[in-house]
């Protein structure tokens, strides 16, 4: 069974459990800061251990110290679904332990 897209206002809520991402409405996204760029490279390969475990992924970018991550649904039109919600919320459990603020 296809997930079902959430509302913005559904959306809004389930972030505002999670300081830090936001939404266009289409996608959630946030991007951490950390101290250089090896415990960022190791958060991007964290990042995706978890997106196979999940079978979901987003679209991730590293920077020198930064990493980027932007997700939606693309079997509901690229939508913000629970599954997005699910994986965001994984990632903020993860974060502090590389470092990301």
């Amino acid at each position: 069974m296809a997930p079902e897209p959430l509302t913005r206002q559904q959306t809004d809520e389930a972030l505002a459990a999670l300081p830090g991402w936001s939404t266009d409405g289409d996608s959630v996204s946030r991007t951490y800061s950390l101290g250089k760029h090896l415990p960022a490279a190791a958060l991007v390969m964290h990042v995706a251990a978890i997106q196979e475990e999940l079978n979901h992924h987003s679209e991730i970018s590293l920077g020198y110290n930064t990493v980027s991550v932007t997700v939606n649904t693309h079997s509901v039109g690229g939508r913000v679904t629970e599954k997005d919600i699910e994986l965001a919320r994984r990632i903020e459990e993860i974060a502090p332990g590389h470092g990301a603020s």
